[in-house]
C-alpha cells in the first residue's frame, strides 16, 4: 500500500511499555530511496527529545488509528546514544546506535528487519557501510553522505531535461518495502497548480548544494501525467 509521507507525520509511536511520542519526519537513503529512520519527538517523559527509530523496530503498524508500535522499551530509548537530529548524522553515531539496539546493520540498499515474530519482514541487504566501519582509512566522524531528510528535500526545485517544472511537495512510500517510490511534484507556477507523481527511477541526479533535482524526462512528459488529488487517493 502507498502512503504520502505528509500523511504519516504526527503518527503516534508506542513502546512496549507505553506511548513515547510522535513522528516528525523521515530520513532516507538517497541511493536506494529506502527509509532509514523515523524521527520521533518524545513526550514529557524524555524532555521532548528527538530520537531516531529504524523501520526494523516497527511491529505491525495500526494505519487506521495512526499508530506505530515498536519492539523497544522506554528504558532502551532513554539509554540510547545521544544523537542531535538537528545536526548531520555521522557513520560512527549510526554504528553505535545499531549496536545499542542490536539492530541488523543497513547497507547500500537500506536496512534489514529480519524475520522475528511480529516485526515487519523486509528483504536482507549487503552491509557495505559496516565493512567500511572496519577500515581504518575511513573517517567515521564524517556525516553519512547518503542520509537525507524528507522535510529538508521538500521544496527542492525539479528540473526536466528542457527546463524547470516545479518543486517537491511530498513523497509516496510503499509500506511493504518502506521505500520512497514517487516524488509528488507541484507544478503550480508552470502548469496552473497541477500536482503529479513521478517515479523516483526518473531522478537523474540530486544537486544538494543547489537544492535541485534533475530528472531524465521532458517537461512535456510531466505535463501529460495525470493530476494527483490527495483527497481522492485511497490508502
Amino acid at each position: 500500500m502507498q502512503h504520502t509521507i505528509n500523511s504519516l507525520i504526527g503518527f503516534k509511536m508506542d513502546a512496549t511499555d507505553g506511548e513515547i511520542g510522535e513522528v516528525k519526519e523521515f530520513y532516507f537513503d538517497d541511493e536506494s530511496w529506502a527509509i532509514r529512520y523515523l524521527v520521533l519527538e518524545t513526550g514529557n517523559w524524555f524532555f521532548h527529545k528527538k530520537v531516531l527509530i529504524a523501520p526494523q523496530a516497527l511491529l505491525s503498524p495500526d494505519w487506521k488509528n495512526k499508530n506505530f508500535p515498536i519492539n523497544l522499551t522506554k528504558a532502551q530509548i532513554k539509554s540510547s546514544p545521544d544523537i542531535d537530529t538537528d545536526q548531520p548524522i555521522s557513520l560512527r553515531q549510526e554504528i553505535e546506535m545499531y549496536g545499542h539496539y542490536a539492530w541488523q546493520r543497513y547497507g547500500g540498499s537500506g536496512f534489514y528487519a529480519g524475520g522475528t515474530a511480529g516485526v515487519m519482514d523486509l528483504p536482507p541487504i549487503i552491509d557495505e557501510e559496516i565493512i567500511k566501519a572496519n577500515d581504518p582509512a575511513v573517517d567515521h566522524t564524517k556525516e553519512d553522505p547518503h542520509l537525507r531528510s524528507t522535510e529538508i528535500v521538500t521544496g527542492y526545485h525539479i528540473h526536466a531535461i528542457d527546463g524547470e517544472i516545479g518543486h517537491v511537495k511530498d513523497f509516496m512510500m510503499d509500506d511493504q518495502t518502506w521505500t520512497l517510490t514517487n516524488l509528488l511534484i507541484d507544478t503550480h507556477n508552470w502548469f496552473g497548480g497541477k500536482k503529479v507523481l513521478i517515479p523516483v527511477r526518473h531522478v537523474k541526479e540530486i544537486l544538494w548544494a543547489d537544492y535541485k533535482i534533475n530528472l531524465d524526462t521532458t517537461t512535456a512528459f510531466i505535463k501529460d501525467e495525470p493530476s494527483f488529488k490527495e483527497e481522492s487517493f485511497t490508502y
